[in-house]
């Protein structure tokens, strides 16, 4: 009997030995397979950048056609603790034509900000990778160091191409971070990303129908949306005039002339708008009417329903002519080569903006409100916030566009908190969450950082915003 059991604990011994056997082999072969373009992409550092930084971060690029020779731009920042148990989140700005690594990254959630002489970085407070691990894609190619090899894809982007371009990107991005892989995933953005956005999220959706869920996709947020052509244009005027910044004789012409569900104007219409901006609305930013604008700035004409995110302005110590400082720092060719960008030689400056994209823009969805009603319906965590200060697209835009999707409200109107301060409103409808954000403008995260970090943190965790 002894004997027997003797036996048999050495059995034990030896499957228990060859089972730690095989879990070590297989840790190591974990270590071992990263992918080679994955460490290839490291950052080891930045020029400038704090001696403090603890976290990884990984740029360079993932060919999306290689027909056309297009390729996307990303900057990976993973979260500062614990990145394998948080969740990954895409941040893209709109435009079109504006880069995610321009605003998104360096004067809104990146870890970064640089300062007034594009020589050197310093930290963010309210980085939101403290909360998740961000990735900055800088779409579609045209935008920064995003490029292709046919000249004429810079005059026939749309919507539909750069989503397709994008669910390509992210399917790829997956194959070198195997990593992320079924990861919880989110997507967020701004301004005209309110098309990016659930335009990318339905693909995925789609996509996921046929296809291993890779990409888990939880839910996106997005700020400051352009959502609805109509009400998004009903929406704005009524902001102007309601914010005192147009006539009202103007007001009753814009709405009795333009027809803004139309991708061409009238020449009544744009007299009636040409009048209120250049003759009523002043010298003003109109990403936040309520700041100065930098006065430096080689960008300082108003531009109409324009969605680019230029941010102008100086509140609470926000300086207005962040653009500038970025446009220098990644110009500089030793951040280009610590980035791994602009390997191809792109023949024109890295900008902000890419005012041929945005010229030549050619095919923009007239509405997205039938993508929500569908992604609502798959059951996606989505919330949309609006900066109050916003002229370009106002809270009263994305109000009248999310009021015409007649959703049940859970939770009415109230204040939220931030500290012992309102840091806006919002009410709660089945299958969307809508926010305002107190005193901020079209960037919210720019210029109310605390309180788009609260709003960021409830959005990830599922929970409505603080009362008190």
């Amino acid at each position: 009997m002894i004997i027997y059991i003797k036996g048999a604990m050495m059995a034990f011994q030896t499957k228990l030995h060859i089972l730690l056997l095989c879990f070590i082999i297989f840790s190591f072969s974990c270590i071992v397979a990263v992918p080679k373009e994955q460490e290839l992409d490291r950052i080891s550092s930045l020029p400038g950048q704090p001696s403090s930084v603890t976290f990884s971060q990984f740029s360079g690029y993932v060919t999306v056609n290689e027909q056309h020779g297009r390729a996307l731009f990303y900057w990976f920042t993973e979260a500062t603790t614990s990145p394998d148990n948080k969740p990954l989140v895409l941040w893209l700005n709109g435009g079109p034509g504006c880069s995610s690594v321009a605003y998104g990254a360096s004067e809104e959630i990146g870890p970064f900000r640089v300062n007034k002489t594009g020589s050197s970085l310093y930290l963010n407070k309210y980085a939101w990778n403290t909360e998740a691990n961000i990735l900055f894609l800088e779409s579609p190619a045209g935008v920064g160091f995003s490029y292709t090899n046919t000249s004429s894809d810079l005059k026939n982007s749309g919507d539909k191409r750069t989503a397709q371009d994008a669910l390509v990107f992210l399917i790829r991005w997956m194959a070198r971070f195997p990593q992320y892989k079924y990861r919880e995933f989110y997507i967020a953005g701004e301004s005209y990303a309110g098309h990016y956005v659930p335009q990318l999220a339905k693909k995925i959706h789609d996509y996921n129908k046929e296809n291993p869920h890779i990409l888990n996709l939880k839910g996106f947020i997005v700020g400051n949306a352009v959502t609805d052509n109509y009400y998004d244009g009903v929406g704005t005027v009524t902001y102007w005039w309601s914010h005192s910044m147009i006539s009202d004789q103007s007001y009753k012409s814009i709405l009795k002339y333009c027809n803004f569900t139309e991708e061409k104007t009238s020449k009544k219409c744009d007299d009636a708008v040409s009048y209120a901006v250049n003759h009523e609305f002043g010298n003003i930013d109109q990403y936040n009417i309520y700041t100065p604008k930098c006065i430096t700035s080689h960008n300082n004409t108003i531009r109409y329903m324009r969605h680019k995110s230029t941010i102008l302005h100086r509140i609470s110590g926000y300086d207005p002519c962040t653009e500038d400082y970025a446009e220098k720092y990644y110009n500089r060719r030793d951040v280009q080569k610590a980035m791994h960008a602009n390997v191809t030689n792109i023949p024109y400056k890295w900008t902000a903006c890419s005012d041929v994209l945005n010229n030549h823009w050619k095919d923009s969805e007239v509405s997205i409100l039938p993508i929500y009603k569908e992604l609502i319906a798959a059951g996606l965590r989505i919330w949309v916030f609006s900066g109050d200060t916003d002229s370009v697209v106002p809270v009263t835009a994305t109000r009248f566009s999310l009021n015409h999707l007649n959703l049940p409200i859970k939770t009415r109107w109230y204040p939220w908190y931030s500290g012992q301060q309102v840091g806006g409103w919002t009410e709660v409808y089945k299958g969307l969450t809508f926010a305002t954000v107190r005193g901020a403008g079209h960037e919210v995260p720019l210029f109310q950082p605390q309180r788009a970090y609260i709003l960021f943190r409830a959005f990830l965790a599922g929970k409505e915003l603080p009362k008190s």
